[in-house]
């Protein structure tokens, strides 16, 4: 458990993206920055442009989406997609 905090704090660290209205409301400035850097990295890593990452697109373009892929795939459907991503990292930061 530690290992995965851990991991997923250093995911929130390293990205950012940006959120809608509801989660905008939720966050302070320094984490909707990260949220706005997060997008950006996921659109260039979802080269297929689905709005969902694979383990090898996250393996590519976002190692440490990558490294957690596992724990943010809870059910198991192969990919993760932004809004996992950001609801994790939101999770996280509060």
């Amino acid at each position: 458990m530690f290992r995965i905090r851990m991991m997923i704090g250093v995911l929130t660290v390293a990205l950012v993206s940006g959120v809608g209205v509801t989660a905008a409301q939720t966050v302070d400035a320094a984490t909707q920055e990260k949220l706005v850097e997060l997008e950006t990295r996921f659109k260039a890593a979802d080269k297929n442009a689905d709005g969902k990452l694979t383990l090898e697109e996250a393996k590519a373009g976002m190692p440490r989406v990558a490294d957690a892929f596992s724990h943010i795939d809870a059910e198991k459907k192969g990919y993760v997609t932004l809004e996992q991503i950001k609801a994790l990292m939101i999770k996280n930061a509060n």
